[in-house]
């Protein structure tokens, strides 16, 4: 059975670091694209980042280049996302998917598997 299971949402203090993790299970990760995408109140769900089978293929949205950063550890069928600087505005539900690599980028209607969520609350 497939599965993504997202953790290490919260509370934090805009301009603190928060580091959101997605494992995986029931199929072999390393051979699909894992991307996180968020989703704010009365927003529609955007793409934040994504990873392929490699460190070295990655895409960011615009709105996070510089303070996020995804990676993936193969061995521990997990994928992460490092936020640093956060912002009010990076506020949402924090969602991760998976899809074949073949279909690497930041739409959702490239992904084929998604977890439950995880939420990003930023506030002082």
């Amino acid at each position: 059975q497939v599965q993504l299971v997202e953790s290490g949402g919260g509370l934090v203090q805009p301009g603190g670091s928060l580091t959101l993790s997605c494992q995986t299970s029931g199929f072999t990760s390393a051979y699909y694209v894992i991307a996180w995408f968020r989703q704010a109140p009365g927003e529609e769900r955007e793409g934040v980042a994504c990873i392929g089978s490699t460190e070295g293929r990655k895409e960011y949205a615009d709105s996070v280049k510089g303070r996020f950063t995804i990676s993936r550890d193969s061995a521990k069928n997990t994928v992460y996302l490092q936020m640093h600087n956060v912002q009010v505005e990076d506020t949402a539900d924090y969602f991760c998917a998976a899809a074949p690599l073949i279909r690497f980028g930041l739409v959702d209607a490239l992904y084929d598997y998604w977890g439950q969520g995880t939420r990003v609350t930023v506030s002082s």
